[in-house]
């Protein structure tokens, strides 16, 4: 049912507010952060919404679960401001993130594999391999990465990784299984995993030998990807009704998302 119909309507902040469980105050936050229109004022100061603001409000909440509360309020702020291609470069951006994040999980997954058909866990004295170079140093590991030095330092003080001392030297060398087990690492850090998460799932896959320890941990990771996919679905849907209610943003000139279909008049 399109609002529009209802433009007289006037709501308080705290019609806003329990609609969706919240305090009047976020409401007032929400408009003075730019997710909700500027509201009007009834002569004694009080603010004064509309259906639309009820609109704005329904459209941040869809958006948040996919987008994040950061972005979600960035999309709403550049719509009401008629900065069309802002929002559709945010939007754009958010799908883009999820597909990397796909790339990553499948990463991960290709890295346990190769972990259990390594051979023997790291630490058994098994020989260095050629896959990732052989024998290489925490300075080359750490610019093959992406990260620093220190950073691959810290991983091995929480035993997430388990370089070898060179004898001669005593510097750090990472052999074919070491630089795998940094990648894992590496790869479920990016997955949003806190070293405090995966420090007992490298010590599951070095005592059985496999990645089936992490099984259950890959699926979690798989559930949360679908459901951050559905939630950018719900939140793109809510915000075309909401573009219904503000009206058809000017035609000709950039991309628009998929899904967002302009071509039918709003309403």
């Amino acid at each position: 049912m399109a609002r529009k119909s209802q433009s007289g309507v006037r709501l308080r902040p705290v019609d806003l507010a329990r609609r969706h469980g919240l305090s009047t105050q976020a409401v007032r936050n929400y408009e003075e952060a730019g997710i909700l229109p500027p509201a009007a004022r009834t002569p004694t100061g009080y603010r004064s919404y509309t259906p639309l603001h009820a609109s704005a409000l329904d459209t941040f909440l869809a958006l948040a679960p996919g987008h994040g509360r950061a972005t979600a309020a960035a999309i709403l702020r550049a719509v009401h401001e008629d900065r069309w291609e802002e929002a559709y470069r945010l939007i754009d951006e958010s799908h883009a993130q999820l597909l990397e994040d796909r790339r990553t999980l499948r990463a991960v997954e290709d890295a346990l594999r190769d972990l259990g058909d390594a051979g023997p866990p790291a630490g058994t004295g098994a020989p260095a391999g050629d896959g990732e170079g052989g024998r290489v140093f925490v300075g080359p590991l750490a610019r093959r990465l992406g990260v620093r030095p220190a950073t691959l330092r810290t991983w091995e003080r929480a035993g997430l990784v388990l370089p070898r001392r060179d004898p001669r030297t005593g510097y750090r060398v990472y052999d074919e299984t070491a630089v795998r087990e940094a990648r894992m690492v590496h790869q479920l850090r990016r997955g949003g995993y806190l070293l405090e998460r995966i420090a007992p799932l490298m010590t599951q896959v070095r005592a059985a030998g496999g990645p089936e320890p992490l099984e259950a941990a890959l699926d979690d990771w798989h559930g949360r990807l679908s459901a951050r996919g559905r939630a950018l679905l719900r939140g793109a849907a809510e915000l075309e009704r909401h573009l219904g209610e503000l009206g058809r943003p000017p035609d000709g000139g950039g991309c628009r998302p998929v899904g967002m279909d302009f071509s039918r008049p709003a309403g």
